[in-house]
């Protein structure tokens, strides 16, 4: 399975955190493969379980640098679908070491073209050049 269609499914997974408690995420990962009409290895089925909950349980340092980078629109004001994407970034980009910044910056960009609104590519991509200056 390719990187970007892996972080296309972390992302889909994140987007349902905020619609559930954390302690349901094991199951809402699970019901997530159920419902996937494509099959996934059970390599690349850890990899993303093990990096969405580690997106997940960090989410609140996570959104306190959103916050602090993302002038006027914290966090808690962002749509759902570009918080989703914000996190999944931000995690990339300060604590996975096998994501070069660039590709996580372009991946988060290219996802919000898909699935955020008009001004998400833009503005998620100026957050993320100031975190990563």
């Amino acid at each position: 399975m390719k990187r970007t269609y892996i972080r296309e499914n972390i992302f889909k997974i994140l987007f349902r955190v905020e619609f559930h408690d954390l302690a349901e995420l094991d199951e809402q990962i699970d019901f997530y493969f159920e419902a996937l009409d494509t099959e996934v290895s059970a390599e690349d089925k850890k990899y993303i379980k093990d990096k969405t909950i580690a997106i997940a349980t960090k989410a609140e340092a996570i959104d306190a640098i959103i916050d602090e980078y993302s002038e006027g629109w914290p966090a808690s004001r962002l749509g759902k679908a570009e918080l989703a994407i914000m996190r999944l970034a931000v995690y990339e980009i300060k604590d996975d070491d096998d994501i070069p910044v660039n590709v996580a910056i372009n991946e988060a960009i290219e996802l919000a073209k898909k699935y955020g609104a008009d001004n998400a590519p833009s503005f998620i991509n100026g957050v993320l050049a100031k975190i990563i200056k």
